[in-house]
């Protein structure tokens, strides 16, 4: 039996619940489907579809840096359904401010293990951001949040629906054209280690149309103080041309990621 203790988000509706017998925690997050059934997130597909979609993904996903689902409660004749989720008990890196170049090639390395697992099992995340990066209690990351996830049967990951949050999206997803998700997935990490080391994101203005202007035409700029090689790894992650981008795999042998001298 799960015994409720506190509100962890309000707007993800997610609660910690401990189990009466061991005192387990779990993150559990109520869905109402009359609700999110009403809600169109396509002309064909409702948001409640998206929640039925993440619920496979995550069925499918073990690995040490992503959230765990443990549990769906469907009542086919109630009007919630409930994922049992782990209870991550730090912060989402969104919380922290800028961090130095250890801890943030530490948080890198978690990141890009949970990301290059994703993507091996032809699975693109969509909405990698520091909100949805989530810090244990002894400074590990996990990748949670997947409801702009998409799996698909092979290789071919084009899509056309831009992904989640417009700071992180890459400039192919402007041009009204098809975009391959891995590659999006990539940009958006780069993003996110970019305000990890500097404490802003690279692109962002006071607007939506702005913000889509900075990341298609605005060259990335860099703080001189940098170290060269992070500063050559955030270089091929926010390269503007998906085709000349690096590829996760690299990017996780890259010199700034494997330094040595670091001591991780």
């Amino acid at each position: 039996m799960l015994k409720a203790i506190k509100t962890i988000d309000v707007h993800l509706l997610q609660a910690l619940y401990r189990n009466s017998k061991d005192g387990t925690p779990y993150a559990i997050k109520t869905v109402c489907k009359s609700r999110l059934r009403k809600v169109r997130v396509t002309q064909s597909e409702s948001a409640m579809e998206n929640v039925y979609r993440e619920v496979s993904i995550l069925k499918r996903l073990d690995h040490p840096n992503i959230v765990n689902l443990f549990q769906v409660i469907d009542d086919q004749n109630a009007d919630h359904l409930y994922m049992v989720l782990e209870y991550v008990e730090g912060n989402p890196i969104s919380n922290i401010s800028q961090t130095d170049e250890k801890t943030a090639r530490s948080y890198f390395k978690d990141i890009i293990a949970g990301l290059i697992y994703l993507h091996s099992h032809n699975i693109v995340h969509g909405d990698i951001k520091p909100a949805n990066l989530l810090l244990t209690g002894i400074g590990r990351v996990k990748i949670g949040d997947f409801s702009f996830s998409q799996a698909f049967e092979d290789e071919n990951d084009e899509l056309r629906r831009c992904p989640g949050t417009p700071a992180f999206t890459p400039p192919e997803c402007y041009l009204g054209t098809v975009y391959h998700g891995k590659a999006a997935d990539t940009w958006a990490i780069g993003v996110t280690l970019y305000y990890i080391v500097v404490g802003c994101f690279p692109f962002l203005a006071d607007n939506f149309p702005e913000t889509y202007h900075h990341i298609v035409n605005s060259p990335l700029s860099l703080p001189e103080e940098l170290d060269p090689e992070l500063k050559d790894l955030l270089q091929g992650l926010l390269c503007k041309d998906p085709m000349q981008r690096i590829r996760l795999d690299v990017a996780a042998e890259h010199p700034w990621v494997t330094d040595e001298r670091a001591g991780d």
